[in-house]
């Protein structure tokens, strides 16, 4: 028996209130063979057994921070024609600034998902990307503030763009860190449609803060500039590190020098972990784009995805058209058109509660307790009709002949939609994907974002060749055709999950004589989920191999002095 520390005995009452927790780990403590780190049932460290307090105010603080960079994409967008004139460039030029905005929105993930989730000592994990990338936002938004040229201008969006792009991936990654499969519905529908929601809030407020002339399209930038220091600031304070990987990793680095760096530990991830951080870091990198080439689930949503978001991106340079240029509203009013897309995203987030009772549903069906991922696709066969019916509605009422209010109305099919397929399918991809989740949310964002920067560069040559009526049914005929692809993996999306490398292989695509299991804990790992049998078949197996120990520590929680660590074999 070894007893490398103890706690110190100069309090005895003190330490009598004191709660202790014993954890088990696997290993013998020797360089060759350290203990191996891991969570325990109902580890309090563990981000899936934090309060609910705790855990929605991480969310909603997430929430603020897709909102801001999202608002930031489209607020702009309602200056349009004032930064054109006061620069003294064309109208073509002035919408660059969202589209290289957009396009710095696809080309961040590749680094900071990867950054985030790399299984490596080198790994930075969510918090310290998010900060840093933050902070960046904040301070180039000043740039854009005090630009006076085109150059000055376009650098800025495109660099705020790249650094705003962090929570797009890594927010999503963090709610299913810290929330469990029955639980992150209503989560990860929030995560989902904020980004959708900010860019219809933009154009309203950037239309009435240019139409002041005290202000101007100057102030649109002091305001994102306010934004993103709040969420930069809320954030610091109010959202912990919530990647598994990174905690573990402290955690046995925290034990490895209570031992006086004499027992070894290793978190569970980087056991048996033989590449060097280069190749870890390049395969992190490249699995967005292999996530594209090799898993037909994130190739075929990252496509659907896309020309949702390119659509409803191409409405800003093409609202202005319908009703600023045809109808003759002012900027402000020409902002207000999107209200019926809001109100559609607001209603199709209230459809979340009834995709949650149809997935809890599911799950009290299942016989392992998780229901598969595609019981997460309900609201996205529905909303995947809707968005063609909204676009096909504003498409054949734009006429300035047919009443404003009714091609504002058909903004709330699509927003609907809208927000049931971004809500549906980021939790399809979070189920199926597991701690690869961030990376597979990259590879679909990278592509949708540069359907979002390319699409509203199109959208003004569109009307004007084809008029508004035939270019908005361009878009309407993409989203009909694409209808079919959440009822296609709702029905096969199994059979697919099967042959993947990466994807979450459910208990429906097992043998019939494979044993039921049942489902105890929850934790961030590979396979996500814990399993009795499973967990019962390694404990056995480690217990049964020779010269193997077993090391019992007694955590003081709260930690105020050095733990004791007990081993014996």
């Amino acid at each position: 028996m070894v007893s490398p520390t103890s706690v110190g005995n100069q309090d005895v009452e003190k330490q009598s209130r004191l709660t202790v927790t014993e954890r088990t780990y696997l290993g013998s403590g020797t360089p060759t063979d350290p203990y191996i780190v891991d969570w325990d049932l109902n580890d309090p460290e563990d981000p899936y057994n934090w309060s609910k307090t705790k855990k929605w105010i991480i969310t909603m603080q997430l929430a603020l921070c897709t909102w801001t960079v999202s608002f930031g994409s489209s607020s702009y967008s309602g200056g349009l024609k004032q930064t054109a004139q006061d620069l003294g460039i064309s109208f073509e030029a002035a919408i660059l600034g969202t589209s290289l905005y957009v396009l710095g929105f696809a080309l961040g993930p590749l680094i900071f998902a990867s950054m985030g989730e790399a299984s490596t000592h080198l790994m930075f994990g969510r918090r310290i990307v998010f900060l840093v990338t933050l902070s960046l936002y904040t301070i180039f938004q000043v740039q854009g503030a005090l630009s006076y040229n085109l150059a000055t201008l376009l650098s800025c969006r495109l660099l705020t763009g790249i650094f705003g792009s962090s929570p797009l991936t890594n927010a999503g990654g963090a709610v299913s860190d810290i929330w469990s499969f029955r639980e992150r519905g209503l989560a990860s529908a929030i995560y989902a449609t904020i980004p959708f929601l900010g860019p219809v809030i933009g154009p309203i407020v950037g239309g009435f803060v240019v139409e002041d002339p005290r202000l101007g399209w100057h102030f649109t930038f002091w305001l994102m500039f306010i934004f993103s220091a709040l969420t930069f600031i809320t954030g610091y304070f109010l959202t912990p590190e919530t990647y598994a990987p990174v905690l573990l990793r402290w955690r046995a680095e925290r034990l490895f020098k209570a031992s006086g760096e004499q027992v070894h530990f290793v978190s569970v991830h980087y056991q048996n972990q033989s590449k060097s951080h280069g190749q870890v870091l390049r395969n992190n990198f490249s699995r967005p784009f292999v996530f594209l080439v090799t898993e037909p689930i994130v190739l075929f949503l990252a496509i659907y995805i896309s020309i949702v978001y390119g659509t409803l991106f191409s409405l800003f340079s093409g609202f202005p058209i319908v009703f600023e240029n045809h109808r003759h509203f002012t900027t402000g009013q020409g902002g207000l058109a999107f209200l019926g897309i809001g109100l559609g995203i607001i209603l199709g987030i209230s459809s979340q509660s009834i995709q949650d009772r149809l997935y809890w549903k599911s799950m009290d069906a299942s016989e392992t307790g998780r229901a598969p991922p595609e019981a997460r696709l309900h609201m996205a066969i529905i909303g995947a009709i809707l968005v063609p019916i909204g676009l096909w509605w504003f498409a054949w009422t734009s006429s300035p002949t047919v009443p404003w209010i009714v091609p504002i109305l058909a903004g709330v099919p699509f927003g609907v939609g809208v927000a049931q397929i971004m809500q549906s399918l980021t939790t399809y991809l979070m189920d199926t994907y597991g701690i690869y989740f961030a990376s597979a949310i990259a590879a679909t964002v990278v592509l949708r974002c540069t359907c979002g920067a390319v699409f509203p560069l199109l959208a003004p040559y569109m009307f004007s060749a084809l008029g508004d009526q035939w270019a908005m049914s361009v878009f309407a005929a993409l989203s009909s055709v694409c209808m079919p692809i959440p009822l296609l993996f709702f029905k096969y999306g199994w059979w697919i999950r099967k042959r993947s490398a990466f994807a979450y292989k459910a208990a429906d695509t097992l043998p019939p004589s494979a044993p039921n299991t049942i489902t105890v804990h929850s934790s961030q790992t590979e396979g996500t989920i814990y399993e009795r049998n499973d967990l019962m078949t390694r404990m056995a197996t480690h217990t049964l191999a020779k010269h193997r120990k077993t090391l019992t520590m007694e955590t003081v929680i709260p930690v105020t002095a050095t733990p004791t660590l007990e081993s014996s074999t």
